[in-house]
């Protein structure tokens, strides 16, 4: 990991990082999904469309197909039974179980207290707003390499929260030909209806379109790989999103308080989930950025999965050496991550310097990790750079919010006047009479 030093310097790191996200896809990806489907495809796009169309067109017997093609899946039901679900939790430690139920109910309690008002009317003004939520919600969860059960906690709670009528969950078979168990649990947990084993584009696409087994949904939510990424992109319209996810991503802004130790193991926890992760440290300090890459080199020799933690941390990421934390801050913002994580003395007073970001950390003790399972907000975050404009997955995303109009005759006729100027002003004459023949209409009657 080398260590990059002055503004412009890691600006062109950061940029580059950016940069190749899109334009690094393991060429091995497309060569499988070509022999899987007996047809060369050029680009993840190309692949994805073959089999929106493939479901759309076929239903359950495409994705089984595909299932078979893709995955290796010999699958005979799609949907999960309630015994499955239930059996789930004698396959895993009590411990497991106990923690999957702090996280529910830590996240139960945050996505509570961030629930946003039901509605309000200014009868004066004759307007207002209405929140409804989405009536039926699909959660997608990995369940590749790192199974991951807290997305299920991260996507359902908050959709329970808001008051989403259905929420089903969609997750790969695993190599036994069912979902991962603590994925099982942990949707129970969270609250789920119904749940299919089922990954990829081809459970996007069921979930957007509908078949005979999986019901159409009005909203998908949750990360995924490259393939489910770019099928929801493509059905975007067809039903709704809560954002498009790529790699993880996590800053760590420090000074020279901060431990070298900490910094290296909250990095390497998250270089470890892809080999597309971006690890990145800015300090102020060129001893700490020396003993950080020491450290990583130390520590990431000890992880399980350390031939993608290590690949990660070289390919992707970045240790700047800056001159001050104004600086540091300012690299920061630019780059939008998914998470920031304060490791400074008084990380409470720079919590105004920070714009873009999807979840902020102070301190050294309240770690990503935490984030990452149980500390309560939805891990679900912004990234890309589409923390400039966007927010982490949260209780608002499920809730559609409606303006009401509802005004008294004097209100209506005096905004009706306003109205007809800029109608007639705009050439739309059709709009300016409509406010006039009410006011012709109200004069008669009196």
């Amino acid at each position: 990991m080398n260590i990059v030093y002055g503004n412009e310097a890691i600006t062109d790191v950061l940029n580059d990082r950016r940069r190749s996200v899109a334009q690094d896809i393991p060429p091995e990806l497309l060569q499988h999904s070509s022999e899987a489907i007996g047809r060369p495809v050029s680009t993840v796009e190309e692949f994805v469309r073959i089999v929106l169309d493939k479901v759309r067109d076929e239903g359950d017997a495409a994705i089984l197909d595909l299932s078979k093609l893709l995955d290796g899946s010999q699958l005979t039901d799609l949907e999960v039974s309630k015994q499955t679900i239930l059996d789930a939790y004698d396959k895993i430690e009590d411990e497991i179980v106990q923690a999957l139920r702090l996280a529910t109910e830590r996240s139960r309690n945050f996505h509570e207290k961030s629930f946003p008002d039901e509605g309000w009317f200014d009868a004066d003004q004759g307007y207002g707003e209405i929140a409804n939520p989405v009536g039926r919600v699909g959660a997608y969860v990995p369940g590749g390499s790192a199974p991951l059960p807290s997305t299920a906690i991260m996507t359902i709670v908050p959709a329970r929260v808001a008051g989403v009528n259905e929420v089903i969950l969609v997750t790969p078979p695993g190599e036994t030909g069912s979902p991962d168990p603590t994925i099982l649990v942990a949707a129970d947990l969270a609250g789920v209806d119904r749940i299919f084993q089922i990954g990829g584009a081809q459970a996007i696409a069921a979930m957007a379109f509908g078949t005979n087994t999986v019901p159409a949904v009005d909203m998908i939510c949750g990360p995924g790989n490259i393939f489910v990424t770019t099928a929801k992109k493509l059905l975007f319209g067809d039903v709704g999103i809560d954002g498009i996810y790529g790699p993880t991503e996590t800053l760590i802004v420090a000074d020279e308080s901060a431990n070298p130790t900490l910094c290296a193991a909250d990095l390497l926890a998250q270089a470890e989930h892809d080999v597309m992760a971006t690890p990145i440290l800015i300090t102020t300090s060129k001893s700490l950025a020396m003993e950080v890459c020491r450290e990583i080199k130390i520590r990431g020799e000890r992880l399980d999965r350390r031939d993608i933690a290590l690949k990660s941390v070289e390919r992707r990421g970045c240790v700047g050496v800056v001159d001050n934390l104004r600086d540091a801050f300012s690299l920061a913002n630019k780059f939008g991550p998914e998470h920031i994580s304060l490791s400074v003395e008084d990380p409470w007073e720079y919590l105004d310097k920070i714009r873009n970001v999807g979840a902020i950390f102070v301190g050294e003790l309240s770690h990503e990790v935490l984030g990452d399972y149980v500390a309560g907000p939805s891990h679900v975050m912004p990234t890309g750079g589409s923390a400039r404009f966007g927010s982490g997955l949260n209780v608002r995303s499920f809730l559609k919010i409606s303006p009401i109009i509802g005004l008294d005759d004097d209100s209506s006729l005096a905004l009706g006047r306003a109205a007809s100027t800029i109608g007639r002003a705009e050439g739309l004459t059709g709009h300016a009479e409509a406010a006039e023949i009410r006011e012709e209409l109200q004069r008669d009657v009196s």
